[in-house]
């Protein structure tokens, strides 16, 4: 079994000291951040460890929900938010920024515990059930990390993988520029904008030669969709 790792995020250091406590206890490793921006760094240096957050709403520098939202952008790492808001309101807000799980303070440990073993179930399942997907003709492993169009096998470099996966995992639907770049080069990326133009390109020239059974579609003015010519 994998270790589990949960990123704390919690102002309150005596709440957060009790809670890392039990989580340890439980087996699970803990990292700790004390404000929204602590998290998203220490979320960006350890987000192929990280099994899920526990994320508080209220925080110093950046709230929980822009911390969930900023996350959601690149990754679908579970999130449970803790907060003292007990409105349906607040509840909806929680769960549009993209958290799984909402609990409200104060709660027992017990409950948060049993929040967190049905949260990283439901997350390992989905992640065992999604591992490999397929498209018309074409078909992406991620846990072998390949790429087969009409039984071929198809060489791509790294990028041009998690380019196309982005896609795969989503087709039919148009994504735009700016969702694959921070979906495959992250949301502080600083190279040239046309990175995603430049990638698609290659990724055509390598399976989409033919342009009669092209799979990804140009959606001017948007971005780029995978869906089999019309």
């Amino acid at each position: 079994m994998n270790e589990i790792v949960i990123l704390l995020v919690e102002d309150e250091a005596s709440l957060a000291n009790f809670i890392s406590e039990e989580l340890r206890f439980e087996g699970y490793e803990v990292l700790y951040a004390a404000d929204g921006e602590q998290a998203l760094t220490l979320y960006e240096e350890n987000q192929e460890r990280i099994t899920m957050l526990l994320l508080d709403w209220m925080l110093p520098k950046y709230d929980g929900i822009t911390v969930a939202r900023r996350i959601r952008r690149t990754s679908q790492v579970p999130i449970i938010m803790m907060t003292a808001r007990d409105q349906l309101t607040d509840k909806v807000v929680g769960l549009d920024a993209g958290t799984d799980d909402y609990i409200t303070k104060p709660f027992e440990i017990e409950e948060l515990l049993a929040r967190i073993r049905v949260v990283v179930r439901r997350a390992a399942q989905a992640q065992t059930q999604a591992m490999v997907y397929h498209y018309s003709n074409l078909t992406l492993d991620l846990a072998k990390r390949v790429v087969e169009r009409f039984e071929e096998r198809i060489q791509l470099t790294q990028k041009e993988f998690e380019l196309l996966a982005e896609l795969i995992k989503r087709p039919e639907e148009v994504l735009t520029r700016d969702e694959l770049l921070n979906a495959v080069w992250g949301y502080d990326y600083f190279g040239q904008t046309n990175v995603v133009d430049v990638y698609i390109r290659s990724l055509r020239n390598k399976m989409d030669y033919d342009a009669d059974q092209r799979l990804i579609q140009t959606v001017r003015g948007v971005g780029y969709v995978l869906r089999e010519k019309s």
